[in-house]
C-alpha cells in the first residue's frame, strides 16, 4: 500500500513527441474507492510534474507492470501502464507560457534530443502536493495564477461501463489569458462549472481558454472516450466541482496505527557494542523497510527514516530505546528517496525526482503537504541515476549526488554529477562531475567534499574522491566535455578500493563524538557492498589526497550500510541499509546504533607515505618488540587499467618486504621501510600485533599512494 498516489516514471506508450510518451516525474494516482492504495485500484490518472501535464488516464485489473529496479530488482527497464488508456497527451507542456500562449516546449535537450527537466519557474512551477484522505491535489502556478488540481472519476450514467475523466481545477487570480491542453482532439471533452471559460480545437487538441478577467474561477473538465454529444449529456448531471481549498488545511489521519518494536542490545565485550532495531516489517500497509536516509529531530528523541519505496517513518523512544521503539508512517508515495535531512525543523528528503519539504499542516502527526522545494532534478527514464544522500552546509545548502547511466553516454547535464541547491531552493548549481554511482556526500569544513564510486566503465574499482569544485572525477560516460581517456585528465581518488575489500561503498562521515576517543576526528566510509565501516585514514601532500580504508572491530551487518549520523547527545553512531542492488549483504533492511565500550580500538587513524616505505598511526599503543619485527607485516601492491570495460583486473601483482619497522616513542605509530616502493593505485598492508597490554590486533590496510616524498 503506498497511499492513495506514488510518484515515479511511467510509460504510457505510443509516442511523445519525440520518442515514447514517458512521463518522467509523474504522480499516479487511484481514482476509484476502496482500501489498499494506488496499487490496487481500478482506476487511475497520471500528472507530470515536470510540464504540468495531464498524462494520462486508465483503467485496468492491474496499476502498472512493476518492472523496475526498486519493483522487481529489473535494470535497463522502466514501468510501464498496463490496461486501457483512456486519455494520453504526449510530451510537452501541459499549459501555454502566458507571456506568449504558446505550447512550444522551450526546455533544453539531452543530448538524445529529447527535453527534460521543468518548465522555467516564471511559466509554471510545481508547489507539491496536498493529501486529504484517499485524495490528492497538486499544487502549482502557472505564471502569476496559483492553481490546485485533483483528478476524479465518475461513471457515465447512460452506460456503466463507460468511465469519465475529470479534473477539478481551482485557479486563483490571473494577469493574463491562460491556455491549457485538455486531450488530441481525438478525445472528448466537456466543461462543468463556469461558462466564461470556454473549450476549443487547436493544432490537434481540445484546449481549455481561460480568460483572465474570468479568474479566479473553479470548474470541472470532463474526457471520456466516445462522442462529444454523450459525453456533454454526462456533464448535464456531472456533479459542480468541489472546492479544493478546503482540503489543503489537513486532513483526517490515514495511517492511525503505531508499531512498537524491540531493541537487542549488543554485547560489550568488544571495543563496540552494536545495537540492533527490530524493524516494523509486519506492518498493516505491506510496507518494505528498505532503509535509506535518516536524521535526529532536534529534541534528539526522535528521528525520521525514510525507505527506498517512498515511505517515511518517525521512530520515538530513541532517548531510552531499551524500552522500545515507536514507528509512525507519516508520509508515503514519495520517488525513491535515497537521503534525509532535518533543517530548521523541518524534514527534507532527497528523492529521484525533487527535494521535498514535508509539513504537517494540523499537527496530528501525519505529513498532509509534500512541498516540492527544488526539482531541477533532470530525469530520464533510466533505471541508474539515483539521486543519492542530502546534507547540509553551516549556511543550510543542499547536497546531493547523481548518479549517471549504466553502461550508457549521460543525457542530461545531471548525469555523474555532485549537485548542491542553495538554500531557499531555488537554483541548482554543478560542483562536480564524471561520477559513476555516488553513493552519498560527505561535507568538509574546508569547503569540499568526499564522496564514493563504484566501480564499473571508466571507473577500474571502486574509489574514494575528495572533490573539489570543477573537478572531473574520471567518468567519460558522464555528462562531460573531457574527451582525454588519460589519467592525466581526471582527479585522482584518496583511494582505489578492489572488490574483495569493499564491493561498493557507501556515504562517509566525520566522527564528531569525545566519546569515540582516539578515533574523534577520523573519517568514516560505510559499506552497502559488505556491510562493514571501515575509518579511512588520510594525508594530502603537494594538493594530492592519498590513503586507505581499514575495518573497523565490528561484526558484520545483515544489510548494506548506507547511511549513518552520530546522535548530538549519546555520541553513538548510528546507521541505517538495505539490500537492492549487487551486495554481499542481502537482508532488506537494517537499522544499528553503534556505542564504544571504551575498550582499545586498535586501529590505524593515520596514514602516510614515507620516501622510502609508509608510516602507520594505531589508535592504542602496541607492543613495541612484535611491532619493530619486520616480519609481522606483508606488502601486496598492484596497478589497474583505466579503460571503457567495466572494471580492471590486477595488474602486476607483486609482493614486497618490509626490511625494517621503526616504533614512535609512544608506541601508537610504526614506520615501515619497503625499498622497492614505489607509488601505487593498489596496496594491501596485512599486519598481526599486540597490544601493550599483550591482546592480539591483526588487520587489513587497502591503500594508494600517488605521492612520496623526497
Amino acid at each position: 500500500n503506498y497511499g492513495p498516489s506514488l510518484m515515479n516514471t511511467y510509460e504510457i506508450g505510443g509516442v511523445g513527441g519525440v520518442g515514447p510518451n514517458i512521463a518522467y516525474k509523474a504522480i499516479a494516482v487511484r481514482l476509484d474507492a476502496g482500501v489498499g492504495g494506488v496499487s490496487r485500484g481500478k482506476r487511475w490518472a497520471l500528472f507530470d510534474h515536470d510540464t504540468m501535464r495531464f498524462a494520462a488516464a486508465w483503467t485496468g485489473d492491474g496499476f502498472i507492470d512493476w518492472k523496475g529496479i526498486h519493483f522487481n530488482g529489473q535494470h535497463q527497464v522502466h514501468p510501464k501502464l498496463t490496461g486501457d488508456v483512456h486519455v494520453s497527451n504526449p510530451v510537452g507542456p501541459g499549459w501555454a507560457d502566458p507571456a506568449t500562449g504558446s505550447f512550444a516546449d522551450p526546455r533544453p535537450l539531452g543530448r538524445d534530443k529529447r527535453p527534460y527537466g521543468p518548465l522555467p519557474a516564471a511559466w509554471a512551477k510545481f508547489r507539491g502536493v496536498h493529501h486529504h484522505g484517499d485524495r490528492t491535489i497538486v499544487s502549482y502556478s502557472v505564471g502569476d495564477a496559483a492553481i490546485l488540481e485533483s483528478a476524479g472519476a465518475e461513471v457515465d450514467p447512460q452506460t456503466a461501463d463507460r468511465v469519465v475523466f475529470t479534473r477539478t481545477l481551482e485557479i486563483g487570480k490571473s494577469s493574463r489569458e491562460l491556455l491549457c491542453r485538455v486531450t488530441p482532439s481525438v478525445t472528448a471533452a466537456a466543461i462543468v462549472g463556469d461558462n466564461s471559460v470556454s473549450l476549443e480545437e487547436k493544432d490537434g487538441f481540445m484546449v481549455l481558454r481561460v480568460p483572465a478577467a474570468s479568474t479566479p474561477t473553479r470548474l470541472k473538465v470532463l474526457t471520456a472516450k466516445g462522442d462529444v454529444a454523450r459525453l456533454k449529456a454526462s456533464a448535464a448531471t456531472s456533479p459542480q466541482p468541489q472546492p479544493l481549498k478546503p482540503l489543503t488545511e489537513g486532513g483526517p489521519k490515514r495511517w492511525s496505527e503505531t508499531l512498537k518494536t524491540s531493541v537487542t542490545v549488543g554485547a560489550g565485550d568488544g571495543p563496540f557494542a552494536v545495537d540492533t532495531f527490530a524493524l516494523p516489517e509486519r506492518n498493516p500497509w505491506n510496507a518494505q523497510l528498505r532503509l535509506t536516509g535518516f536524521d535526529f529531530h532536534p529534541d534528539g528523541k526522535r528521528m525520521a527514516v525514510c525507505s527506498w519505496d517512498g515511505d517515511v517513518w518517525l521512530v520515538s523512544g530513541i532517548d531510552a530505546p531499551e524500552n522500545g521503539l515507536t514507528w509512525q508512517r507519516i508520509a508515503s508515495g514519495l520517488f525513491q528517496p535515497l537521503g534525509l535531512k532535518y533543517r530548521d525543523g523541518s524534514i527534507f528528503v532527497c528523492c529521484r525526482d525533487q527535494i521535498a519539504k514535508l509539513h504537517d499542516l494540523n499537527n496530528d502527526g501525519e505529513i498532509d503537504f509534500t512541498e516540492c522545494f527544488n526539482n531541477d532534478h533532470q530525469v530520464t527514464e533510466h533505471f541508474h541515476e539515483f539521486a543519492m544522500g542530502l546534507q547540509t552546509d553551516a549556511e543550510g545548502n543542499f547536497y546531493y549526488a547523481k548518479s549517471g547511466r549504466h553502461a550508457l553516454d549521460a543525457v542530461v547535464p545531471h548525469h555523474g554529477t555532485l549537485l548542491k541547491v542553495n538554500r531557499d531552493g531555488g537554483s541548482t548549481e554543478i560542483i562536480a562531475g564524471g561520477f559513476r554511482a555516488a553513493n552519498g556526500v560527505c561535507v568538509n569544513p574546508d569547503g569540499t567534499f568526499f564522496v564514493t564510486d563504484q566501480e564499473g566503465f571508466w571507473t577500474p574499482k571502486n574509489r574514494i574522491n575528495r572533490v573539489e569544485k570543477g573537478g572531473f572525477y574520471g567518468n567519460l560516460w558522464g555528462y562531460t566535455d573531457v574527451t582525454d581517456p588519460s589519467d592525466a585528465a581526471m582527479k585522482q581518488p584518496l583511494v582505489w578500493i578492489t572488490n574483495d575489500f569493499d564491493r561498493s561503498p557507501a556515504e562517509l562521515l566525520w566522527v564528531t563524538s569525545e566519546k569515540w576517543g582516539a578515533l574523534k576526528g577520523s573519517l568514516l566510509n560505510l559499506s552497502y557492498g559488505h556491510g562493514k565501516i571501515y575509518v579511512v585514514p588520510h594525508e594530502t601532500v603537494k594538493g594530492q589526497t592519498q590513503g586507505g580504508v581499514c575495518a573497523l572491530p565490528l561484526p558484520t551487518f545483515p544489510t548494506g550500510i548506507m547511511r549513518g549520523r552520530f546522535h548530538p547527545t549519546d555520541g553513538a553512531l548510528y546507521a541505517c541499509g538495505m539490500f537492492a542492488w549487487a551486495g554481499n549483504q542481502t537482508a532488506d533492511g537494517g537499522f544499528y546504533r553503534v556505542r564504544p565500550t571504551g575498550k582499545p580500538v586498535d586501529v590505524p587513524i593515520g596514514l602516510k607515505a614515507t620516501p622510502d616505505g609508509v608510516e602507520l598511526t594505531f589508535t592504542d599503543e602496541l607492543d613495541r618488540v612484535v611491532a619493530a619485527d619486520p616480519k609481522n607485516y606483508a606488502i601486496k601492491v598492484w596497478d589497474l587499467r583505466r579503460s571503457k570495460n567495466y572494471g580492471s583486473p590486477h595488474i602486476n601483482e607483486k609482493t614486497s618486504t618490509v626490511t625494517k619497522a621503526v616504533v614512535s616513542a609512544d608506541g601508537k605509530s610504526v614506520r615501515l621501510v619497503i625499498p622497492d616502493l614505489v607509488p601505487t593505485r593498489g596496496m594491501e598492508i596485512k599486519y598481526r600485533l599486540t597490544g601493550a597490554n599483550g591482546r592480539a590486533i591483526s588487520g587489513i590496510v587497502h591503500n594508494t599512494i600517488h605521492v612520496m616524498e623526497p
